[in-house]
């Protein structure tokens, strides 16, 4: 009989941004990561004091990287769910209410297509 086949995670992080992560909480040590489909700053994975971001009771959370809990809206894990995000740093400035703004880094949002078998593992561990 074959093994069962982990699942994959839906969401991970590069060392670049596990290193944002930790100085950002430094300063504020309850964060959270909330990924949209909107425009401007909204396409952008934006970091918020987890005290200042009300999650939506039809938003998605993806998991943990650094510690920190990774949301995305209901519509855009719908249009992503075949794809694992991957949290990673680039230059720039974050968006405007985000906490890696000011930094002269900003995060970004990457993504992989998850192969079959990941989907199917995905898929059996539906409740």
């Amino acid at each position: 009989m074959a093994e069962p086949k982990t699942a994959p995670q839906r969401v991970i992080a590069t060392e670049a941004a596990t290193d944002l992560i930790a100085e950002i909480r430094a300063d504020h040590p309850d964060i959270l990561f909330h990924q949209s489909g909107g425009c401007c700053d909204g396409s952008s994975p934006m970091c918020y004091p987890a005290s200042d971001f009300r999650v939506g009771e039809r938003d998605v959370k993806l998991g943990e990287v650094g510690g920190v809990p990774v949301y995305i809206s209901a519509s855009q894990f719908e249009a992503w769910r075949h794809t694992q995000l991957i949290l990673d740093v680039v230059p720039g400035r974050g968006g405007m209410f985000s906490l890696d703004n000011g930094r002269e880094r900003r995060f970004l949002a990457r993504a992989r297509v998850f192969s079959e078998d990941e989907i199917a593992a995905l898929e059996a561990m539906k409740p």
